[in-house]
C-alpha cells in the first residue's frame, strides 16, 4: 500500500523497534526521511481518520499488547551540520549518542554527560533528556518541527519550548502537536567537561589535568554499562525502557514525614531544590526503603539487577506484565510515603 509519496506498509511488529522488546504491531507504518514525508504521513492520517504516533529511536517507549490501530510514523530525517562556533543543526532521525560522539571529538562541550543514552535527537527536546548534570535543554538554541494545527513547519526558540524537568511544550501543553525534524544545539567550543554529578567525581577524583571530553562521555558510558542502562545486545537488563519512574516533585514540609516513615531524620532524606517551598527526591532511593530493590520481581517483568529504576523484560515480558509490577510499586510507594510516583516512559496503544 502506498500514498503518492509516502511508502506504507501494514500490520508491522513494534516491539523489536523499542528497547523493551514489548508490544503488538502497528496498523500502517511509514519512515520519514524528509519534512515532505512527514508532512504526507500527517495528510495521509488525517485523510483516513486514523492517529498518527511519532517514533524514534523507541527507548522510552512502551506499546500495548494489541499494539496500535493507527499510523506509526518512524523518524529518519538524518545529517549532522557543524556551522562553527559549536553550533550544530542535527537531523531529528539521528543517532543521540552518535551526536554527543561528533560533539566530544570535536571537542564541544555541554552534552558529555548526555553519553549513551539510546535513541534519536528529535526525542531529547521533547522530554528534555537529562543525565550526570546536564540536561539537552541548556545546550538548545531552537526546534524545527511541523505544526500540525497550522499545516506548516516552525522554528520554536529555546523560550517557546518550555522546558522544565523532564517536560517540555513537546509532551505537556501541546502534546501531539508538533513532531520535531531538526533541533539547533549551541555546545561551548573548547569548554571543559561538566563534572557535577557524584559518580563523575569519584570516577575522576585521581585525575590530573581535567579529564578530556571524549574520556568524560566515556566514563559515563562505562557507569551506564555498569547500571544496565546501556544498550548491549543479549543483555536482559537493557530490554527496558531506562528510569521507569521520574523523581518526585514534593513540597519541602513533607520531608519529615518521609523521614519518619523510615525511622530516620530529614538531613537523612537525599533531595535537592525544586522550585519555592520544593523538593526533588530520589525515586530510586524510595522504590528500595519501600522495599523494591534491585531484582524485585517473579515472572518475565521484574526491576533491573543493576539500576532500581529500571523495569526490564527478562524474556517473553508483555505490557500486561510490565503494568502490573508498576501498579504494585507505584502503590507501594505511596502506602509507605505518600507520594504517588509518576511514569516515565510514554504508553502507545
Amino acid at each position: 500500500m502506498t500514498s503518492a509519496s509516502l511508502p506504507l506498509r501494514e500490520d508491522v511488529p513494534l516491539a523489536p523497534l523499542t528497547t523493551f522488546r514489548i508490544g503488538g504491531p502497528a496498523r500502517y507504518f511509514a519512515e520519514a526521511t524528509t519534512e515532505q514525508e512527514v508532512a504526507a504521513a500527517v495528510a495521509w492520517a488525517e485523510a483516513q481518520g486514523v492517529e498518527l504516533f511519532l517514533l524514534g529511536g523507541g527507548s522510552n517507549l512502551l506499546v500495548h499488547d494489541e499494539g496500535f490501530a493507527g499510523l506509526v510514523l518512524q523518524m529518519k530525517i538524518a545529517g549532522i551540520e557543524a556551522l562553527g562556533d559549536g553550533v550544530f543543526e542535527v537531523g531529528a532521525g539521528e543517532s543521540w549518542d552518535g551526536f554527543v560522539a561528533r560533539a566530544v571529538a570535536a571537542e564541544c562541550a555541554g552534552i558529555e554527560c548526555l553519553a549513551g543514552i539510546p535513541g534519536s535527537v528529535g526525542g531529547t527536546p521533547v522530554q528534555n533528556v537529562g543525565a550526570y548534570g546536564q540536561e539537552v535543554s541548556e545546550t538548545i538554541v531552537s526546534v524545527r518541527a511541523f505544526d500540525r494545527q497550522a499545516k506548516a513547519f516552525v522554528d520554536l526558540s529555546k523560550q517557546e519550548c518550555r522546558f522544565r524537568y523532564r517536560a517540555s511544550l513537546f509532551n505537556t501543553d501541546a502534546r501531539g502537536r508538533y513532531i520535531v525534524t531538526r533541533v539547533r544545539f549551541q555546545l561551548r567550543a573548547g569548554g571543559v567537561p561538566t563534572l557535577r554529578y557524584a559518580d563523575l567525581q569519584k570516577h575522576f577524583a585521581d585525575a590530573h589535568p581535567t579529564p578530556s571530553l571524549v574520556a568524560v562521555a566515556a566514563a559515563v558510558r562505562e557507569i551506564r554499562r555498569a547500571k544496565g542502562m546501556l544498550i548491549v545486545e543479549g543483555d536482559p537488563d537493557c530490554r527496558s525502557a531506562g528510569s521507569f519512574f521520574k523523581n518526585p516533585v514534593v513540597a519541602a514540609s513533607l520531608l519529615p514525614e518521609v523521614a519518619k516513615a523510615v525511622g530516620g531524620e530529614v538531613k537523612d532524606v537525599p533531595s535537592w531544590p525544586a522550585g519555592e517551598g520544593c523538593v526533588k527526591l530520589p525515586a530510586a532511593w524510595l522504590l528500595e526503603r519501600a522495599g523494591f530493590v534491585k531484582g524485585y520481581g517473579v515472572g518475565p517483568a521484574g526491576i533491573s539487577t543493576r539500576h532500581t529504576l529500571a523495569l526490564t523484560n527478562r524474556g517473553g515480558a508483555t505490557f500486561a506484565d510490565v503494568e502490573h509490577l508498576e501498579e504494585e510499586i507505584v502503590a507501594g510507594v505511596e502506602i509507605r510515603f505518600g507520594i504517588r510516583l509518576e511514569r516515565e516512559p510514554v504508553v502507545l496503544g
